[in-house]
């Protein structure tokens, strides 16, 4: 594990996701031919500039949907990331509980769940350094993101990871009401650093992170987090380390 630890991080330095290429693209013609038509059959102006200004401002909603800023999570000697737990998403946190976490670990967890909206970016990163230990894709349903029982009935993606102090951490992306894909880029068996790609939801979702009851929480309920930047908590290190 510790020399796993030692491999040179890789940074995925996207402007634009490559999951909103095909959207945009094609988009983008379909709006452009369409404006071209409005503007030879019409001798008025209207209906080209009407269609050209909503449809044109609904095209800039979703290519601001598809950002991807390149971000580093900030470190230095007197800053490992080794037992932090990162945000793996933009948004805000609308729940910090205690849940009895039956399906992988069957014991009490603390959940911290941070809800995207459609302004949001999208991308999701790696909260910790470690290894990927399983990833799984449930089929569900679509309800809002923010309500408790979408973490269990909607379709969402479970990657267990093997943090670098040995315990193990459950991130869970789920889709909304609107989000009808979620992308999970993780792999079995792979090694995975903060600043790193977890996935990708499609238009409104959340993340959950389900941590060990010992972890220091740094994060309140309302707080704006940034993705790869914001520290959600600090686990336990190993007692021969302290």
């Amino acid at each position: 594990m510790g020399k796993k630890m030692q491999k040179i991080k890789r940074i995925k330095r996207i402007r634009i996701h490559r999951e909103g290429n095909e959207t945009l693209v094609y988009s983008a013609f379909v709006l452009i031919a369409v404006a071209v038509v409005l503007w030879r059959t019409f001798e008025s102006q209207v209906p080209f500039w009407t269609f050209v200004i909503v449809f044109g401002s609904i095209w800039c909603v979703v290519l601001n949907f598809f950002r991807c800023p390149i971000r580093k999570f900030p470190v230095d000697s007197e800053c490992s990331t080794e037992y932090k737990v990162v945000a793996p998403a933009d948004g805000k946190i609308v729940v910090i509980e205690d849940v009895d976490e039956d399906e992988y670990f069957h014991e009490k967890r603390k959940m911290v769940s941070i809800f995207m909206s459609l302004f949001n970016v999208h991308a999701n990163w790696f909260p910790v350094d470690g290894h990927v230990l399983k990833v799984e894709h449930f089929d569900g349903n679509y309800h809002k993101a923010w309500l408790p029982k979408a973490a269990a009935e909607n379709e969402h993606a479970d990657v267990i990871i093997e943090a670098a102090n040995g315990q193990k951490i459950l991130c869970r992306q789920i889709a909304g009401a609107m989000a009808r894909r979620i992308v999970t880029y993780a792999k079995q068996d792979d090694d995975c650093y903060i600043d790193e790609h977890l996935g990708f939801i499609k238009f409104g979702s959340r993340v959950d992170l389900f941590l060990p009851t010992d972890a220091e929480i740094c994060v309140e309920m309302g707080q704006k987090t940034v993705g790869d930047q914001t520290i959600i908590a600090y686990l336990k290190q190993p007692a021969k380390d302290i």
